[in-house]
């Protein structure tokens, strides 16, 4: 069977980089879809926001959920694909979103990072996939440093991070963490080969 096909949506803006479009296969055997962010992902994205789990919204947010607001979907969904990146990562069988992982550049040449996967979907290996190919169009973009802040009992993303380069800086403060790596150029390129079917 050959791979599966990319719903590209029907709309495009200007700057889409379609070389990010791709089927990943996960360590658990399941296959995802892959494609950079699009304006018309608000709906979708707006109703993922509203029905996440509570545990979804405290570790992506680190606190309650945002007001849903046209300005902050406009925000989100609307990225340049150099400074601000994001993929979203589709069920191929349902054609529902279930993840999406961002990267927001920063004042010192570095980005800041965000993942959020819906909870049927965890411990799949989609997190360190999406930030795998992320650190790769972050790489071909000339970003060489991944950081996030984030809950400190949310262990995961520290080890998502070390995945993706080499650790540089980590602090842990009233209950919150940050962490930075350096990208790792032959690591990711290898670890993204690794997912292709």
């Amino acid at each position: 069977m050959g791979p599966l096909p990319i719903r590209r949506p029907s709309a495009v803006p200007p700057g889409y980089p379609p070389e990010y479009e791709r089927e990943l296969r996960l360590p658990d055997g399941r296959t995802v879809l892959v494609r950079p962010i699009v304006p018309a992902d608000r709906g979708p994205l707006a109703h993922a926001i509203r029905t996440a789990d509570p545990d979804t919204v405290r570790r992506r947010f680190l606190g309650p959920p945002p007001r849903i607001t046209p300005q902050l979907l406009t925000h989100l969904c609307t990225v340049d694909y150099r400074q601000r990146f994001a993929l979203v990562a589709v069920d191929p069988v349902s054609g529902a979103g279930i993840a999406v992982a961002r990267y927001e550049a920063t004042a010192d040449g570095g980005a800041e990072v965000a993942v959020a996967v819906t909870p049927s979907w965890r411990r799949a290996g989609l997190a360190t996939a999406l930030v795998e190919v992320l650190a790769e169009a972050a790489l071909d973009r000339g970003i060489r440093t991944f950081s996030a802040f984030y809950l400190a009992e949310n262990r995961p993303v520290t080890a998502l991070l070390d995945l993706a380069g080499d650790r540089r800086r980590g602090s842990v403060h009233e209950g919150f963490a940050e962490a930075a790596v350096a990208l790792d150029r032959a690591a990711v390129t290898a670890a993204v080969q690794r997912l292709l079917p």
